[in-house]
């Protein structure tokens, strides 16, 4: 876990979370709980680039409500979600922070997420779309408030392409498009040093085959939150790459794993990988390239059916002792031009016109790139974003780790399904 310069002194809770626990004294103008000064806990998940985007847009809200500090912190993604769980339990979730889709129903469906539609005094959500609003709501209460919206898209390298003289993927294309340019570029690749791949094993993500269930006419949930697809659906998706797994036509997994944190694609030994399109910024930083082009996914019988996904959302611990503050930060976050500007689209597009019209877009850069990629999909995204079940982040993982046995070639598909089902069993609609 890191945290930063505004979190110096807070109290570490165990050995592997530290918790920032709020303190009030003296006294302002702000009208906190108490009539004193004020102190906020905010947490999120990301890298350096982040926080320091983060730490620029809370000074600013520190500035205009001069009675209320900030204390933050952040960790990479599975440190952020162990120390959340840990907060949980002892009901010390920060005051603000980061939320995940996968996640919303975990701690929402539990009680501990304050209802931040009861403070619209202090939140504005006028500049929302009704639709993006609401994937932060389970049975009418919104537990959280989207910052910003992405969707899915087929990254690919052109430096990386050109290097091995194989032309990217034409629009429209579909998953057996996908696996004969898998082949082609591992096979014009395998010469080089290192040996450069077309993508890897694309069906190793879990919001992937969610994607697939779409284009197949099946809801992954139904609406009161239980799996809505069979054993027999995920193994038809696993088994989509056909031969290339046992032909070693895709990234191998070992190699993944030695360069992570990086990604075969980041480090330039892979032509493709698909992803969030607010991955872009990250993409061009790691691999030092801008030549880094999208598409969307592939597409089914029809068309890609993409959907707008909340790239992350803002929530609030039910615990906290300043909601009203900690509802005022939120609104300031999601609404504020200048954190618009300041963030750009690095956590995605911003959920409101007032920060997209903010932000400085200059022509071929990364937020240019990326608005106009979601500008030109707009009319392939016609699907709903399906709302995760209870226990998602667990089932989530599972399939992760599960997909990594695969890629060693420790399990087969089927026992893939099976462990998965079985895991799944137990955990779906647990907390």
């Amino acid at each position: 876990m890191k945290i930063t310069r505004k979190a110096a002194g807070a109290a570490a809770a165990t050995a592997a979370v530290a918790l920032v626990l709020t303190a009030c004294s003296g006294g302002d103008d702000t009208g906190g709980d108490e009539g004193g000064d004020v102190t906020l806990t905010v947490a999120w998940w990301g890298n350096d680039d982040r926080a320091a985007k983060y730490e620029e847009s809370i000074d600013l809200f520190e500035e205009a409500n001069p009675g209320v500090t900030v204390q933050t912190q952040f960790q990479a993604w599975d440190d952020y979600w162990t120390a959340r769980n840990t907060e949980a339990a002892g009901s010390a979730l920060p005051d603000v922070f980061q939320m995940d889709l996968s996640y919303l129903r975990q701690y929402g469906g539990t009680g501990q997420l304050a209802d931040l539609g009861e403070y619209t005094d202090q939140i504005d959500t006028s500049g929302f779309d009704e639709a993006l609003l609401s994937s932060g709501t389970i049975d009418g209460a919104q537990y959280g408030v989207p910052t910003s919206q992405n969707t899915l898209a087929m990254f690919y390298n052109q430096d990386v392409l050109d290097k091995i003289g194989v032309e990217p993927l034409a629009e429209g294309y579909t998953w057996d498009d996908l696996n004969a340019f898998i082949t082609e570029a591992s096979e014009a690749g395998a010469g080089e040093d290192p040996a450069i791949y077309g993508m890897g094993d694309y069906t190793g993500t879990f919001w992937f085959f969610l994607q697939w269930l779409i284009q197949q006419g099946t809801d992954p949930f139904t609406e009161d939150g239980q799996l809505a697809f069979d054993e027999a659906q995920m193994a038809e998706f696993l088994n989509l790459p056909g031969s290339l797994r046992d032909s070693g036509a895709l990234y191998p997994t070992e190699r993944g794993v030695q360069l992570a944190p990086l990604s075969g694609f980041t480090s330039n030994e892979v032509g493709a990988e698909a992803s969030w399109d607010n991955f872009l910024a990250g993409y061009v930083a790691d691999s030092g390239t801008e030549n880094i082009e999208m598409l969307p996914m592939p597409s089914g019988a029809n068309g890609p059916q993409q959907f707008w996904k909340p790239s992350m959302l803002l929530s609030s611990g039910a615990n906290s002792e300043h909601p009203e503050e900690a509802a005022e930060l939120i609104s300031f976050l999601v609404n504020d031009p200048e954190v618009g500007k300041i963030f750009g689209t690095s956590k995605g597009v911003p959920a409101v016109a007032a920060q997209r019209d903010a932000m400085e877009v200059e022509e071929g850069s990364v937020d240019a790139t990326v608005v106009a990629y979601e500008e030109a999909v707009a009319d392939q995204v016609t699907e709903a974003a399906p709302l995760p079940v209870e226990g998602f982040g667990s089932i989530e993982a599972e399939y992760k780790r599960l997909a990594e046995e695969l890629g060693y070639g420790n399990i087969t598909v089927d026992e893939f399904v099976e462990q998965w089902f079985m895991f799944a069993a137990d955990n779906v609609g647990q907390s």
